[in-house]
């Protein structure tokens, strides 16, 4: 399984119509494109000194590289662009790609 990190800053003044944003919109958005299995938004909780606002993981599990691929080629841009458009200057993203690796 790939797992899809999306890690977020974002703006304290921004963090509550972001974060209502996140679980009604944008989250069931990516769920609509068919091609991740799960979804979650975790709150970090590590905080580095000179930090502001509020920090979340949103992870989304898919089967394999290609899905992944296919996702970024075909509806990542359009989500991103959404994503800046709505709330651009006010968060940091950086983002991820997670291999699960069995026990």
């Amino acid at each position: 399984m790939i797992i899809y990190n999306v890690t977020i800053n974002i703006d304290e003044e921004a963090h509550e119509q972001w974060l209502n944003w996140m679980k009604q919109k944008h989250i069931p958005d990516v769920m609509a494109t068919g091609l991740f299995v799960s979804s979650k938004i975790l709150r970090v909780l590590s905080k580095q000194e000179d930090e502001s606002g509020f920090t979340y993981a949103i992870q989304y599990t898919c089967a394999d590289m290609e899905t992944y691929e296919r996702y970024q080629k075909e509806f990542a841009h359009a989500l991103q662009a959404e994503t800046q458009q709505l709330f651009g200057g006010k968060f940091a993203a950086f983002r991820t790609l997670l291999e699960e690796v069995l026990v």
